[in-house]
């Protein structure tokens, strides 16, 4: 069976994102910078996805409104 990028994702950023608030609320002051990263990554991830969804339905409709012409 195919496993596709974008599930994998869809699984990823949502961890990254909880890992990230765990190590900066339990970490000491001096290593929480480095979860930082790992939560920015995970929030661009989910709104790359979102911004290319959007796109692809905007394409979508515009299709469908030509071929009813």
């Amino acid at each position: 069976m195919k496993i596709s990028k974008g599930l994998i994702l869809s699984f990823v950023a949502p961890c990254m994102i909880i890992i990230s608030a765990i190590g900066l609320s339990f970490k000491e002051s001096t290593k929480k910078m480095l979860y930082l990263p790992i939560g920015l990554m995970g929030i661009a991830i989910i709104f790359e996805k979102d911004v290319r969804r959007r796109l692809y339905r905007k394409n979508i409709l515009k299709k469908i409104k030509f071929y009813q012409k």
